[in-house]
């Protein structure tokens, strides 16, 4: 899985911009692209929400999103906000 990380200054970060700029990275590399999951540390939920354990000290989601064709990785601002797309 390739791995973003981005720090945005300058405008506050909410899920609706990191999702914009991260479908927009998503595309570049595939048209076809989903987002399957997602955490918003600021709001304090995730998707799937349904996965409340850790496997080796990850979170669920980040686990099934790995195991459901998770190709990129974007993490914005240490981590308040990850996506997963396929």
């Amino acid at each position: 899985m390739q791995h973003i990380t981005m720090d945005i200054q300058g405008e506050i970060l909410d899920f609706e911009l990191a999702r914009c700029l991260g479908d927009c990275l998503a595309r570049r590399e595939n048209e076809e692209t989903t987002l399957i999951c997602w955490c918003d540390e600021l709001r304090n939920i995730h998707s799937p929400q349904s996965l409340h354990c850790e496997i080796k000290g990850e979170p669920g989601w980040e686990v099934y999103g790995r195991n459901h064709g998770g190709r990129l990785r974007i993490s914005f601002n240490r981590e308040t906000i990850v996506l997963i797309y396929s």
